[in-house]
């Protein structure tokens, strides 16, 4: 094998911690470690890019990740971030059960070199603030969810007061991120348009419409299986010999499917096309949630080639 052949054929796991990165590099099974500030990313940007890598995977590690993906995505190297259910499942599938920074890095570049997973553009920085605003937004409404049964359960009157103050605070944050959130789609043409698009779709209201255009930008990009995948709405085999197993779904991104459940459940009443799926598909005898998963799979399927020809609900 020639020099550039070992150099495209190099993979780096490196494992983020809020203080360091723990780098492994396969096959030459070498490792170090940088700091997580603006010297070691510098540092750890130089090493790599001397290795010209084929590809290198990192966790999602609760937003740690992102300012090393910016770093490096920055200096146009092969780098994506992958769930860390898939790294722990392949480490276990590997008999890897020890655990350390050092361990982890190189079970996520023998991920890298086995699974190979297909790299996907990183959103661009204002697609980022749309989507740590919406985060936002559900944080603010979970608390109010929570404060609101902590209400119900209080039978002292100065812990009354006390949760109804906190409760009109948030309240009023929601009230502000809301606005925030209608500033952001304004200032875009490209967001305006997708959002009048997707909210076309009966069924689909601007809640929804935001969801997906914060947490699922893929969205008009790529093919139906793939985006379905990707929204953990793609069933799954669970077949053994004779044996057929029932189809389920599983992983993918939770925001976007819990937005698409709603969206579905209220398209099966008002949306002509899947009200005749969901009631076609209770007439075969399929189970309630049987039949509401495959109307949001069948409305995120809409959704993506509205978004992709760019043409709102037109129903049939």
């Amino acid at each position: 094998m020639d020099q550039t052949a070992q150099e495209q054929s190099m993979f780096v796991g490196i494992d983020v911690a809020k203080k360091h990165l723990d780098v492994h590099v396969l096959p030459a099974a070498t490792s170090f470690r940088v700091d997580r500030d603006g010297a070691g990313l510098d540092d750890l940007r130089d090493r790599l890019q001397g290795l010209s890598p084929a590809l290198i995977i990192l966790e999602a590690t609760g937003g740690y990740e992102k300012v090393v993906l910016a770093t490096l995505a920055g200096a146009g190297l092969p780098v994506l971030a992958v769930n860390p259910r898939q790294i722990r499942d392949f480490a276990r599938a590997c008999g890897r059960l020890a655990k350390t920074d050092q361990l982890d890095a190189a079970v996520i570049a023998r991920f890298a070199e086995r699974i190979r997973p297909e790299l996907r553009p990183l959103p661009d920085a204002a697609t980022q603030m749309l989507g740590e605003i919406a985060a936002r937004r559900r944080q603010i409404i979970d608390m109010i969810s929570a404060e609101s049964m902590r209400l119900k359960q209080a039978t002292a009157r100065k812990l009354q007061r006390g949760i109804n103050a906190h409760l009109a605070w948030l309240q009023q944050e929601l009230t502000d991120i809301d606005t925030d959130l209608d500033s952001a789609i304004r200032e875009s043409d490209v967001w305006s348009r997708n959002e009048a698009l997707l909210d076309s779709v009966p069924g689909v209201g601007k809640t929804t419409a935001r969801t997906l255009l914060a947490e699922l930008p893929e969205l008009g990009t790529l093919d139906r299986r793939h985006i379905s995948a990707l929204a953990g709405l793609a069933p799954f085999n669970h077949d053994s010999g004779t044996h057929r197993g029932k189809r389920s779904i599983r992983g993918g991104r939770t925001v976007v499917r819990s937005a698409l459940f709603m969206a579905a459940w209220v398209a099966t009443r008002r949306n002509p096309i899947l009200k005749s799926v969901y009631e076609r598909l209770i007439a075969a005898g399929k189970a309630h949630m049987v039949a509401l998963v495959a109307c949001m799979r069948k409305l995120l399927t809409i959704l993506n080639a509205i978004i992709r020809d760019q043409q709102p609900w037109q129903a049939a």
